[in-house]
């Protein structure tokens, strides 16, 4: 290395002055540079003038569009983290659903079996008869009571479905007000013991579709916070290129 090229490197006074000297020839390299250019100077000045501004326009549009690139990406950025956001929410709360739905499976599980249960101890005692009653119409009126009181006291311990009480006092879909009670209650426990095995059939099918919900919604999460992620990197790297925000002056009165 010369004494010239380390007196560059290392004061910058002088590297400065050797700018300085270059910008200021440059337009007379320009002139010199061709036999056209020296016959007409002044033109070739106009030129150059031109070409400088041309280029000093070129790049403030390159920054300007640089900046805009680099705003979008930011902005692009905190989008995708609030989805990612809300995304974990969502996720949190299909979760809770199937958790529930699972519940809810588990629950008539055991209250279809509790009536599976009363249903066969009712018809194994119809089995062995009934007791003899006399058929008179109080006792007529008494069955018929039995019957209705039955049915009602099942659909409100969600036994039996609402319908059931009002096909009960019209005598529709197989309730006989005529038979004995003993026979009526295997009907009510039959009847229920049906009605909680579609009810657990449905849990179950509720609990599975909420499954696929909580996957759906897991994965949805998942793929927002993987994009987040390269968006921010993406944003990180760029955001050097966008202004600094204006600083707000706090206003401060004159006098206390």
């Amino acid at each position: 290395m010369n004494i010239v090229a380390e007196m560059l490197l290392t004061e910058p006074a002088p590297m400065a002055i050797w700018a300085t000297l270059m910008l200021l020839t440059l337009p007379a390299l320009v002139v010199l540079a061709s036999p056209h250019n020296v016959r007409h100077p002044g033109r070739a000045l106009i030129d150059t003038v031109g070409f400088l501004r041309r280029r000093a326009e070129q790049r403030d549009e390159l920054r300007l569009r640089q900046a805009e690139e680099a705003r979008q990406a930011v902005r692009y950025a905190e989008e995708v983290r609030v989805a990612a956001d809300r995304a974990e929410s969502a996720a949190q709360r299909w979760q809770g659903h199937w958790e529930a739905a699972g519940e809810r499976v588990d629950a008539a599980w055991r209250s279809w079996q509790a009536a599976d249960v009363r249903w066969t101890r009712s018809r194994t005692a119809v089995a062995f008869g009934t007791p003899y009653t006399a058929r008179t119409p109080a006792e007529y009126a008494y069955r018929e009571r039995f019957l209705h009181r039955a049915v009602r006291e099942a659909a409100e311990r969600g036994e039996l479905p609402a319908e059931a009480v009002v096909d009960a006092l019209n005598g529709h879909h197989g309730w006989d007000a005529r038979l004995h009670p003993a026979e009526q209650e295997v009907t009510v426990h039959r009847v229920s013991a049906a009605y909680l095995a579609r009810v657990h059939e449905q849990a179950v099918a509720a609990e599975r579709a909420a499954w696929q919900d909580a996957v759906r919604a897991r994965r949805n999460w998942d793929s927002l916070v993987r994009e987040a992620a390269v968006a921010q990197a993406r944003a990180a790297a760029v955001r050097h290129l966008t202004p600094a925000p204006a600083v707000a002056v706090a206003f401060r009165p004159a006098f206390a």
